[in-house]
């Protein structure tokens, strides 16, 4: 487990690609249980050792996930998220096409529970939702492109559903129509940057995640920073 910040109130973790945030019905080790018990260990904390959840990566994705340490922390934390007052910063690999450098994306998703997959729609069909992003092409290889993503909405899979949509599907996503999958099983999907105000501290904090140890990633990350 990699913690990339922590204080009193809160601690920001890069998650690898396979971990799950939360229990769920696998029965698989969530991360907030990994957490908990290095905080246990580190503090010498006896008994229960408390950890709020403020918000979810999905299992394929990986980088920068924040656990509140205190229900002080929570509680606002948790606002924020829903005001959109933490900024997250996503990149992710996707299929070349023939795209606009930047441009902000409006669909409408519908949810398949049964399939655990979301389907998105240029105009409002009834049980949908608004979906808004904005990306960046930020490098561009023979056959990938990099992506800088940024959320306006947070919806089911979204920004899965609406790259696919677009014409890029994320590498390795074959839920959502990329070819292949990846060796290890993720996509090629990450929580690059988050940034925030503190909740209790005022301070802005400001933190990014390493791209995945792989060759495409990082050659594509070195293109993106030398521009």
């Amino acid at each position: 487990m990699n913690v990339v910040y922590e204080d009193n109130h809160i601690i920001i973790v890069n998650k690898q690609s396979g971990e799950i945030v939360q229990g769920d019905k696998t029965g698989d080790t969530p991360l907030s249980d990994i957490v908990k018990q290095y905080i246990k260990d580190k503090y010498n904390k006896p008994g229960n050792v408390f950890l709020g959840v403020v918000h979810r990566l999905d299992r394929p994705v990986s980088g920068l996930v924040v656990f509140a340490k205190t229900s002080k922390a929570l509680s606002r934390l948790n606002e924020m998220f829903r005001t959109g007052d933490v900024h997250k910063t996503y990149w992710a690999i996707v299929k070349k096409n023939d795209i606009a450098p930047e441009a902000t994306l409006t669909d409408w998703l519908t949810r398949n529970e049964r399939q655990n997959k979301s389907y998105a729609h240029n105009r409002e069909v009834p049980g949908a939702k608004k979906a808004v992003l904005s990306y960046k092409v930020r490098s561009v290889s023979d056959n990938y492109m990099l992506l800088e993503v940024r959320l306006m909405t947070g919806r089911h899979h979204q920004i899965r559903c609406q790259l696919a949509h677009m014409g890029c599907p994320i590498k390795g996503d074959l839920k959502y129509g990329s070819p292949r999958s990846n060796p290890d099983g993720s996509i090629s999907l990450m929580s690059r940057r988050v940034e925030f105000v503190h909740p209790v501290s005022k301070e802005t904090i400001a933190v990014e995640a390493p791209v995945p140890n792989d060759r495409l990633w990082l050659a594509l990350a070195g293109d993106a920073d030398r521009q």
